[in-house]
């Protein structure tokens, strides 16, 4: 069955929603990795970031394997890290992006009907 995804994801976590006309399941992600503290200081540009985890990256992928559209929605730049990511490793899964939209942290409930707003406009473009 082909459906619409829309991610939600941030620096710690990704919510991936497999949406249809009439129902929406849900898959979390979350990185695993051991949190650590970072220093900053001051006249160093880049310091004090870390890295995405890829584990969670290359699973956000995988759940997006049989979409028909994605949407992809977050705060900062963890929307565009994906975007790369899925165009570097899952070729055939960036073709399928539609939008990358900023997201502040909405309610699941307001993730999918936002996403159900989208779908229904863009299918009328695509």
């Amino acid at each position: 069955m082909t459906y619409h995804a829309c991610v939600w994801i941030d620096q710690k976590q990704a919510k991936v929603f497999e949406i249809t006309a009439s129902e929406a399941d849900e898959v979390k992600l979350h990185d695993t990795r051991p949190i650590h503290h970072l220093h900053r200081k001051a006249d160093h540009v880049g310091l004090g970031t870390v890295e995405m985890d890829h584990a969670m990256l290359e699973a956000v992928g995988k759940a997006l394997g049989k979409a028909k559209a994605i949407l992809i929605v977050g705060p900062g730049k963890a929307k565009t890290v994906l975007a790369g990511y899925l165009n570097e490793h899952f070729p055939e899964v960036a073709k399928k992006v539609w939008d990358i939209q900023p997201s502040d942290h909405p309610t699941d409930a307001q993730v999918v009907a936002a996403a159900r707003t989208y779908f229904h406009k863009a299918d009328r473009m695509h």
